[in-house]
């Protein structure tokens, strides 16, 4: 950031939020020091060092994009000194606001989620005379869903709350490809049939085996609890009348990452392993990349999706399948 901006006290409007920070109009943003950083979430730097250390060893954000090295007059003693200070941008105070666990991080989460509903309820509301009634109603419980996740109070990285912005920003997309179909219902299309890969109970227990090792620090991570696994992946594969009740592969693959959430087959691990398991289906039946090699699903996405999952009611199922189906069908 080339122009110096005077120092302000940026302060949310309910004043929950407080902080020392450079205003950057230009570019919509603010940048704060560490010091600052800590200050607003009530803990030491090192813990802010700890966070951004690791923000940016995953990519989750990029240092080059997010932290600026500028000039800034202290008061040291008797002296008035120019030093060079890192300065990180608003998407950097968010990240590590989602990640500290300290009461005042809690009231930034508070705040910070408060702002994001907003976002969504907004956009929601100014684009319902664009969609049919029912598709309005599909949207509605979709964004009913996020609410509730939202009223946990959850831990969630920044990666995460912006994975759930694409789930209704992705979902609002796919209601626009529906308008040549009935208007009472939300359907499923632009899916992948016939399947050339089969699930069974064996092959999936040996997945879940393989991903034991990756998390060996918990004896009971995998350990079935009763014979519901089982029977999940017998559902997907549901006849009635001759025909199958899932008969695309997304569809098989939405029903499995909710049904494994939702059942909680296992002592440990249920979240993990119904994540991995959609990917392993999708993976051995070839729908996992686009033609461009990109994937059809983001990791965060996908994160969003199995927390909206585990915070659901059961009333809600059909709403979600929907949902997995139009952010992984051959339209994304």
């Amino acid at each position: 950031m080339e122009e110096r901006k005077e120092i302000v006290v940026y302060q949310s409007e309910d004043g929950q939020v407080t902080m020392e920070a450079m205003v950057d109009a230009s570019n919509e943003t603010i940048w704060a020091t560490q010091k600052a950083i800590a200050e607003l979430l009530g803990v030491g730097t090192q813990a802010i060092t700890k966070h951004l250390a690791n923000i940016y060893r995953v990519g989750e954000l990029l240092k080059e994009a997010t932290c600026s090295i500028l000039e800034q007059v202290r008061q040291e003693g008797n002296r008035r000194v120019l030093r060079k200070l890192e300065f990180y941008n608003l998407d950097a105070i968010i990240s590590i606001g989602y990640r500290v666990n300290s009461i005042r991080a809690t009231q930034f989460r508070i705040w910070a989620t408060g702002i994001i509903k907003q976002y969504i309820l907004k956009g929601y509301a100014i684009n319902r005379a664009a969609v049919s009634e029912q598709k309005y109603e599909d949207l509605k419980n979709a964004v009913g869903l996020l609410e509730n996740l939202f009223s946990k109070e959850l831990m969630l990285t920044s990666d995460q709350a912006l994975g759930l912005f694409d789930v209704i920003r992705d979902y609002t997309y796919a209601l626009d490809t529906l308008d040549s179909y009935d208007y009472q219902s939300l359907k499923i299309t632009d899916t992948t049939s016939p399947e050339r890969f089969h699930a069974t109970y064996e092959n999936a227990m040996e997945t879940i085996r393989s991903l034991k090792i990756k998390f060996a620090e918990s004896d009971l991570f995998g350990v079935e609890k009763d014979a519901s696994f089982h029977s999940s992946i017998g559902q997907i594969y549901q006849t009635w009348g001759g025909k199958e009740l899932y008969p695309s592969i997304e569809e098989k693959a939405a029903m499995l990452l909710y049904l494994v959430v939702k059942n909680h087959s296992f002592v440990d691990g249920n979240k993990r392993i119904a994540a991995t398991l959609f990917l392993w289906f999708m993976q051995n039946n070839g729908i996992l990349y686009r033609p461009n090699g990109t994937k059809r699903i983001a990791d965060s996405t996908l994160v969003a999706l199995t927390l909206m999952i585990a915070e659901s009611r059961t009333d809600e199922m059909e709403t979600i399948v929907k949902v997995v189906v139009n952010l992984i069908n051959k339209r994304n």
